[in-house]
């Protein structure tokens, strides 16, 4: 059995051994031919038109504006209240204000009901008040079963109207802020991205600068109850409501709560200027790391430029996914870093960031770098393909969709587009505007845009390991990331 047994094996063994033999000779001829692709055949229909549901708009005397979407899939009820006024219109000597002041809000609760108690209320029903601050916004964000909706609601507008700011809340905010601030240091992505930044708009700018010590001691409760009074009016609100209600019984209760709102003076933010990043090196050395991140930034666009379509489109050709061009040279073809991307971005109502980032191992820092420019300068002497093009397009297009697949998307992006003043149909042009992107269009875009002698180059990384001088690549500033100090008896 033994014998036999092994006679099979050797058999078997022989067999597997000519069959790709014999399979090779087989499909030798074949091979001679282009195979069929027959899913090329498919037709492909065109894209429905994009028509959104669009809220019901509406305006009260005293400035206040309020979309109403209705959605019945679910028995739901979400509102937003957008407030004019953010992280770059607080003073310099107290960055963190905004930020303390969203957290504080909330946390403290109202004059009628302690925040504490206030979260208890609200876990037993499944629901949730919430403030934050942001860069040109606080808001206020509820969320509660259709039943809940009114007693959700009404502490929602007690938090609004009557906001309580307790001391010990403030120095909870704080500090969680100061802890912030202590390891702000300890990432090196995190670092190369805050120091970019910078470089871009400007140590000082509102949209760049960072929150110390100093300026989050400075911050007091009659600071957070000024900033309140001053933007909690009727011409600095945006109120958002989605979910299973009727419109005019929601209009009816909103009109109740808001009308009384004074008017106030709208809150128009001072926009710095934007020269862009003086050209050069910037390194960060981190001795902890064996790799080094790397930021090639200048400034972008925003969103109002007619150029917007084109430049989203080169966007994508340069940097859109694995398939893009950056990815396939740099990371594929040379094999010089781990990851490597970028975005041309557009914010709505300043400059947003034209970048380029890369992760390599110290050796390679360079020789990445050069690569990166390399390619960036292609996109001004290397018009894209027509399968480029259409690939490009068909990508921008087929992620836009899922960007307002859902009511609650299509309402937030409708009031984001109040708020900076942009025409309501700006989402049904999207697609006309993107479709209508030539080849000519990106190379012009390109032209235009991008200049690498403008551009900025970040690095943080280990300076023992480079092997090759930075020099190579430009004049080097040496960064100082050193945190400064608490205020004497103060901080951590």
């Amino acid at each position: 059995m033994s014998r036999s047994l092994t006679h099979a094996t050797l058999a078997l063994a022989a067999t597997l051994v000519l069959l790709p033999c014999a399979l090779a000779q087989n499909a030798a001829p074949a091979a001679a031919h282009k195979p069929a692709e027959p899913w090329k055949k498919i037709p492909i229909p065109p894209l429905h038109a994009f028509k959104p549901q669009q809220p019901k708009r509406i305006e009260l005397a005293n400035g206040v504006v309020v979309f109403l979407l209705e959605d019945h899939e679910l028995p739901f009820i979400s509102g937003r209240i957008l407030i004019r006024g953010g992280r770059r219109d607080e003073p310099a000597a107290k960055t963190g204000l905004v930020s303390m002041y969203g957290d504080t809000w909330r946390t403290s609760g109202s004059a009628t009901i302690d925040g504490d108690k206030l979260d208890d209320l609200l876990e037993a029903k499944a629901a949730s008040i919430e403030t934050s601050g942001s860069v040109a916004t606080t808001s206020l964000n509820w969320n509660s079963l259709k039943g809940d909706f009114d007693s959700v609601f009404g502490q929602a507008m007690d938090l609004l109207l009557h906001p309580a700011f307790k001391d010990e809340k403030l120095q909870l905010a704080r500090q969680q802020m100061e802890t912030g601030i202590a390891r702000r240091n300890d990432d090196a992505g995190e670092i190369a991205q805050r120091e970019a930044t910078q470089v871009a708009y400007g140590k000082d700018s509102p949209y760049a600068r960072q929150p110390e010590y100093a300026t989050v001691e400075a911050v007091t409760l009659d600071d957070l109850n000024a900033w309140h009074q001053r933007t909690v009016v009727g011409s600095n609100l945006i109120v958002a409501v989605s979910g299973d209600f009727d419109s005019a019984t929601m209009e009816a209760t909103l009109r109740k709560a808001f009308e009384a709102l004074p008017r106030g003076e709208e809150l128009h933010s001072t926009q710095p200027a934007f020269p862009g990043p003086t050209p050069g090196v910037y390194f960060v050395n981190k001795t902890d790391v064996n790799q080094s991140n790397i930021f090639i930034v200048g400034l972008g666009t925003e969103r109002s430029n007619p150029d917007y379509y084109a430049l989203s489109v080169m966007n994508e050709i340069f940097a859109g996914g694995f398939g893009s061009r950056i990815v396939q040279d740099v990371r594929t073809r040379l094999g010089l870093a781990y990851e490597v991307g970028g975005s041309f971005t557009a914010a709505y109502d300043h400059p947003g960031l034209f970048y380029t980032v890369a992760g390599t191992k110290s050796a390679s820092t360079v020789a990445a770098i050069q690569a990166m420019f390399d390619e960036i300068g292609k996109l001004k002497t290397v018009p894209p393909t027509a399968d480029e093009l259409q690939k490009a397009k068909n990508d921008v297009l087929n992620s836009f969709i899922f960007h307002y697949d859902s009511p609650d998307k299509t309402l937030n992006e409708q009031v984001t587009l109040a708020f900076y003043g942009y025409p309501s149909d700006m989402l049904e042009k999207y697609r006309a505007g993107i479709e209508a992107v030539t080849a000519a269009d990106v190379a012009r875009v390109a032209n235009k845009y991008i200049d690498p002698a403008k551009l900025a180059t970040v690095i943080v990384g280990n300076g023992d390991e480079l092997g090759t001088t930075l020099t190579k690549l430009g004049t080097v500033t040496n960064v100082d990331i050193t945190i400064p100090p608490p205020p004497p008896g103060k901080g951590n």
